[in-house]
Parts: C-alpha cells; sequence; structure tokens
C-alpha cells in the first residue's frame, strides 16, 4: 500500500506550483484507503463568469486525477458573495448576481464541467446553504478567529495598506467566507490558481480554530492567453472556450505562439514531461515544424472537447483557409433585411453585427480601425464606411471569421 500511496502523491503533486504539504497528503490518502473514504476535494467557482475555457482546465485536469484515485469533488459555487456582490464599488468583477443569475450560471457549469470531471464524483454544492441562515452574531463570532495582521500578510492588501489606499472590510469578509467553506465542506483539499493561496491557507487556519484537520493547499499554474503575456480570461478576449465550435477552437490555438505552445502541451493535455522533451528536441533539431507541432496541439485540444473527426476537419479547414490563402468551404450565409439597407447599401459596423463577426458596434468599430475586416478581400480602415450590397460578398472579420452574402 505504501508504495501505491507514494505512487499517488507523485502523480497529484506533478504540476503543482503550491503543495502544503507533501506529508499531510500521504497520511490523508493513507487514512482515506484505510477507512475506505473518498477524500473531499474542494474547488470554488465564480457565479459570475460560467464559461469555461482553457485556463479552468488546467485545474480541471487535476480534480479529474484525484477522481480517477477514487477520491470526491466539491465544486463549490460562491452564489452567496456572488449575490452580495462588491458594495465598496472597487470590484468590476463582483457585481450582484440575482437568484435567476446564478441558477442559471450553475446550469452553464454543469454542462461544461463534465466535459473533464465525472458527474458520479463530483458533487455541487452552494455556499448560500450556510451563509443565508447565519445570523449577525455568528458572522462576528467568526470574525473572531482571523486577526487584521493576517489578513494584511496578504500581497494586495498590503501594498494597499502600505499606500494608504482604501480596503473595505468587505474585502476581509470574502477571503473568511471562503475559508469558512471549507469547514463546511470538511475539505480536505483544496485545489485553484496560485492567485488564491492566501485563502486557501487562511482556510487551513480556520479548520483548525473549528477543530478539523487542516486541509491540504494545492494551486497550479495560470496560463497564459492568446496573447502571451495577460492570464487566459473572457474579459480580455485571450480565451479559448471549451464549448466553442471546432473550428474556432482550433484558430485560435493555432494562433499562439510556439514558446507558449509548449505551456499547453503540459497544462491542458497534460503530456508526459518526457514526451514533451523528445517534441521540444525534435523541434530544436529541426526534426519537426513549429507549425506542424501547433497543428498537433490544436487537433488533440479539439478532439478532447469534440471528436477526433472534427479536430481533422478544422485541421483541413485551417490549412485550406491560411496555408493555401483560401475561403472556408463552410462559411455561414447571411441574407439582409431591407429595413437595414438605405439605397443598397449599409453601414459596415452594423453588417458586422448582424452578420454575427462582431458582438457590439464597439467591437466592429475597433476590428475596422485594428485593420483586421475585408470585404472581398479589399481591407477597411473607415468604421463609418458604407458597404454596397451584392450576392456572393465575402466579408471577414479577424483571422477566422467569415460570411457570404446570400444570392
Amino acid at each position: 500500500m505504501k508504495k501505491h500511496i507514494s505512487e499517488s502523491v507523485t502523480r497529484l503533486a506533478t504540476r503543482a506550483v503550491d503543495l502544503v504539504s507533501p506529508q499531510e497528503l500521504t497520511a490523508k490518502l493513507e487514512s482515506s484507503a484505510k477507512e475506505g473514504r473518498p477524500l473531499r476535494v474542494k474547488y470554488g467557482a465564480d457565479p459570475s463568469a460560467p464559461d469555461i475555457h482553457l485556463g479552468h482546465v488546467v485545474c480541471f485536469n487535476k480534480l479529474r486525477e484525484f477522481q480517477d484515485l477514487g477520491h470526491t469533488v466539491i465544486f463549490l459555487i460562491g452564489d452567496f458573495t456572488g449575490m452580495i456582490g462588491d458594495p465598496s464599488g472597487r470590484s468590476q468583477t463582483r457585481k450582484p448576481l440575482t437568484r435567476e443569475q446564478v441558477e442559471s450560471n450553475a446550469q452553464t457549469y454543469k454542462e461544461q464541467v463534465f466535459k473533464i470531471l465525472d458527474p458520479a464524483r463530483t458533487e455541487i454544492r452552494f455556499n448560500s446553504e450556510w451563509c443565508f441562515p447565519m445570523k449577525f452574531d455568528d458572522v462576528v463570532r467568526l470574525t473572531g478567529h482571523v486577526t487584521i495582521a493576517q489578513m494584511l500578510a496578504r500581497d494586495d492588501f498590503a501594498k494597499r495598506y502600505a499606500s494608504q489606499s482604501p480596503i473595505s472590510l468587505v474585502e476581509f469578509l470574502y477571503p473568511l467566507i471562503q475559508a469558512y467553506d471549507s469547514v463546511m465542506l470538511q475539505a480536505d483539499v483544496e485545489v485553484g490558481g496560485t492567485d488564491q493561496v492566501f485563502n486557501f491557507l487562511l482556510g487551513r487556519e480556520l479548520q483548525k480554530a473549528f477543530g478539523q484537520e487542516p486541509q491540504v493547499v494545492m494551486t497550479l499554474p495560470i496560463i497564459e492567453g492568446l496573447d502571451g503575456v495577460q492570464k487566459m480570461s473572457k474579459s480580455l478576449g485571450n480565451y479559448v472556450g471549451v464549448t466553442e465550435p471546432a473550428k474556432e477552437i482550433f484558430g485560435k490555438v493555432m494562433s499562439v505562439s510556439d514558446e507558449l505552445m509548449w505551456k499547453y502541451f503540459a497544462l491542458v493535455l497534460c503530456m508526459p514531461e518526457e514526451e514533451l522533451e523528445m517534441l521540444q528536441k525534435a523541434v530544436e533539431s529541426g526534426h519537426r515544424h513549429p507549425r506542424d507541432v501547433k497543428d498537433e496541439l490544436a487537433r488533440r485540444i479539439v478532439a478532447r472537447f469534440h471528436d477526433d473527426a472534427s479536430a481533422q476537419k478544422a485541421s483541413a479547414e485551417f490549412a485550406h483557409v491560411f496555408s493555401e490563402r483560401q475561403t472556408p468551404t463552410d462559411m455561414p450565409e447571411i441574407s439582409i433585411p431591407s429595413e437595414l439597407l438605405d439605397g443598397g447599401s449599409i453601414g459596415i459596423g452594423r453588417l458586422l453585427v448582424h452578420a454575427g463577426l462582431a458582438g457590439s458596434n464597439n467591437e466592429a468599430r475597433r476590428l475596422v480601425q485594428q485593420g483586421g475586416v475585408r470585404v472581398d478581400d479589399e481591407k477597411l480602415t473607415d468604421p463609418q464606411a458604407r458597404i454596397a450590397i451584392r450576392s456572393g460578398m465575402i466579408i471577414k472579420a479577424g483571422k477566422r471569421k467569415f460570411a457570404k452574402i446570400a444570392p
């Protein structure tokens, strides 16, 4: 059994940045095996951002590893904090949500996370279960377990305090609530990104105060988005969503830099280190071209979230459009309603939005100003331009989006 536990710890520790601690994880796995009780592995989710992208997949891969070893993932949706929002107005990401919005987002989570997680070994919980029934005296007693000095140990709080920037009490309460979630769930392990290490460690301290064995803390790398600079985020537009169409996923992955693709191989596909090193050496020696290796990466990612046939089709289509400078074979056809036309023409912004090539007039304007819009292969630079509509006209927005005017 010791050998098996040792192998499990080695497997689970792979790719982790922080692990507090390997000895405690070993002890928990030994107790789990002896008692026949699966470990409870906590993962907290923000209810305001239900779209799962490859950045989330890094943690979900680790959660699935725990499940494959027989343990239970507690997928916790922070609906209580989501419905409070940030009354101080400091955080644009913490706008109050209604119960209906939370429930809708939770359903979206379920549809997406089970592309990776095992439904049979996943519990979905909401922290409103224990937070809403709490009375004010309960909250006051809870705060008594944490000192201001502990809170100021968090890097961003310390910097703001030193610069005399305001910190609201609500902001202090968010990590406390997250820590209390670990108490209520009796979490054995908490998994998340490296930006959460302070909150996870606070969870350990609160569990001790409540007489529980502290959770093991495990953090994983935060991967950069398509720009190769900032972390992957939907709000920054540098993300790859797991439910996007196969050709969209493929095209986005092909746009990442040669340097970044190795991190995607390691963290998204969990390629073994030895295999990854062999692939890197093949590229360095000239035996493999980086473009072909990136095509392999894109195909593998598409196959994971769609299927092999979709991956092969997306690869062939990408080569057809971008390598051979051709137009897609299956681009959508659109009709322009007469009410949108003025003398047979339409503003380029309105055309892009109607064709589904831009999500808003502002996005359409940016695309044109950045030189990312072509009509019949002619680049447009004037966001006020008007387009004379004719049958068969092809509109291109960005690198991957096309539409054709229907006859």
